[in-house]
């Protein structure tokens, strides 16, 4: 599978992670995604693929793309034999300057990218891209029509600081401090993030602490499970295991057997590291 990307030019560079080209076939047919503190938007341009957003919603096809912001829990995206998308990889606050409406009517909910731009928009743009030259002009095509769909977003700086600090910290800071040091009131503070967001502060503090938890694990070795969980701040290593299960579905030993099916069956694969084997 080919992966390319790169990080947009300034100011998309506050709002985005980077930019990527993604083609060819998946290591499985469909991978599970864990939640993190990031948003996705996704411009297809192969076969359509399949998103079901968790157990109790129903599988639903995305041909043209989609649009994903912070998740709550695990999605599951099932792929055709070969799949080729440009996307983004956005910060948590910044999909914002680019959707018509709040981003806390997203939460857990993806939707397609016509739903978000329109279907003439989004015709024109994935015809360029399906015709451009290469991975770089691409992505230079895709960097420009966000570009040109940047705008102001009342509340972006308060947002993207508060953010900021909690990233900082792994998720371990007392919102209450974010709310005194920015100098607002909680729920003030508590509704710019549902509306730039997606979720509340504190929601997006327990994805940043679970997402560096995770990534502190290291699945080829042995895992001291009370140790990870205290370092981490969880109360107990049953806190730990609850909060496993409810951002993933699967216990941390279970979580640790697929990675290590991942990476034995697909060593150095461009996708390891956060997505997971759903068949």
């Amino acid at each position: 599978m080919k992966y390319v990307s790169r990080v947009p030019r300034p100011p998309l560079d506050g709002l985005i992670d980077d930019l990527y080209l993604l083609e060819g076939a998946s290591p499985y047919a469909r991978l599970m995604l864990p939640p993190a503190p990031a948003a996705l938007l996704i411009v297809n341009l192969g076969a359509p693929f399949r998103i079901r957003a968790g157990a109790d919603i129903e599988t639903a096809e995305y041909a043209d793309g989609c649009v994903v912001t912070i998740r709550t829990r695990a999605m599951e995206f099932g792929y055709p034999p070969r799949t080729r998308s440009v996307g983004v990889h956005v910060k948590p606050w910044g999909l914002a300057p680019f959707l018509p409406m709040p981003a806390a009517e997203l939460c857990d909910r993806p939707v397609t990218l016509e739903q978000v731009w329109g279907r003439p928009a989004t015709a024109e743009l994935r015809e360029r891209l399906a015709t451009a030259a290469g991975p770089h002009e691409m992505l230079t095509l895709l960097e420009q029509e966000l570009m040109r769909r940047l705008c102001e977003t009342a509340g972006l700086e308060l947002v993207r600081h508060t953010s900021g600090v909690i990233a900082a910290t792994s998720g371990a800071v007392a919102i209450g401090d974010l709310r005194t040091a920015a100098g607002v009131s909680s729920t003030h503070l508590v509704q710019r993030f549902k509306e730039l967001i997606g979720v509340t502060p504190k929601r997006l503090a327990r994805t940043h602490r679970f997402t560096a938890t995770v990534f502190a694990i290291d699945p080829a070795g042995p895992i001291d499970w009370s140790e990870l969980a205290g370092g981490a701040g969880y109360f107990d290593q049953a806190h730990f295991g609850h909060e496993f299960r409810a951002f993933t579905g699967l216990t941390p030993t279970r979580y640790v057997e697929v990675r290590r099916r991942f990476l034995r069956e697909h060593p150095g694969h461009v996708l390891d590291g956060w997505s997971l084997p759903a068949d």
